[in-house]
């Protein structure tokens, strides 16, 4: 991120804007968004940041994730009221990092403008789903990777299958049913325009595993998992790549593939406008 402003040009900011990049292992969490009665991440980020900013918060996310999702790079934005803009960022960083539990890492806090939104101003969102293919179980890619007992992926076939989906496109298809159907109710759209979806044989720690990358404006309710779940039936040879291209244009959940499990998604980075974030030091 480069630099926004310096010295007289942030004080002229006002309060400005706290945003904070957290990871996070998704297999103890009931997803991001407060529940009641359930263990969340943004229950746990508004435990951590009430108890050091010593007041109620608002919290805003660069993107809701699943039970069981992890996140290398989620960002929460949050106003600053009055004087915490001249609180050390160095204090502040090591407070967050004291007060949120083992499996979040609090990873940086930056400045932003008055009326920054972690979720509106973001330009585009990656993940990465991992798969773990053969009869051995992973190790270090246990918690964050879908096993695949004894299946071999055909990845040139996965990544031919996954062109058509490149591009603006109605992703219906590619979207838990209810949650299609509420969109439309609101008027809302189920277009979404994906920049990148690529298939790729990775070794992460030692281990072989296929991810399947995939970058856009915005995503649907377990849109990148429908589609993995639906490349994987091309990959396993119970589909032919042409299969995916039909999925799409029938903006229809039932006419894709399985939707692949939780853990194996991670929520990987977010993008903003050049000089949007200012680290807090």
């Amino acid at each position: 991120m480069g630099e926004m402003c310096e010295g007289q040009g942030c004080e002229a900011m006002g309060p400005g804007t706290l945003v904070v990049c957290v990871g996070y292992r998704g297999e103890g969490f009931s997803g991001f968004a407060e529940q009641p009665g359930q263990r969340t991440v943004a229950g746990e980020l508004r435990h951590a940041l009430q108890t050091a900013l010593r007041r109620p918060v608002e919290l805003a996310c660069a993107g809701r994730t699943d039970a069981g999702v992890s996140a290398l790079a989620q960002y929460v934005s949050v106003p600053l009221a009055p004087g915490e803009g001249e609180l050390a960022g160095h204090r502040l960083w090591s407070s967050l990092v004291a007060l949120t539990p083992d499996d979040v890492s609090v990873r940086g806090i930056y400045r932003a403008a008055p009326g920054f939104s972690a979720r509106f101003d973001a330009t585009s969102r990656a993940y990465r789903y991992r798969i773990a293919c053969g009869p051995a179980r992973p190790v270090m890619a246990w918690d964050h990777a879908w096993w695949l007992r004894s299946s071999e992926l055909d990845v040139d076939a996965m990544n031919r299958a996954a062109r058509p989906l490149l591009g603006e496109h109605d992703f219906a298809s590619f979207c838990k049913a209810s949650s299609a159907q509420l969109l439309r109710q609101d008027g809302r759209s189920t277009s979404r325009f994906l920049s990148r979806v690529e298939v790729s044989r990775v070794t992460e720690a030692g281990e072989d595993l296929v991810a399947v990358d995939v970058e856009g404006n915005a995503f649907l309710h377990n849109m990148v998992r429908a589609i993995t779940g639906t490349l994987v039936e091309v990959g396993r040879g119970h589909r032919d790549a042409a299969w995916v291209s039909s999925a799409l244009e029938a903006r229809d959940r039932r006419a894709a593939g399985p939707t692949a499990p939780a853990r194996g998604l991670t929520f990987e980075s977010v993008s903003y406008p050049q000089g949007a974030l200012v680290p807090w030091e």
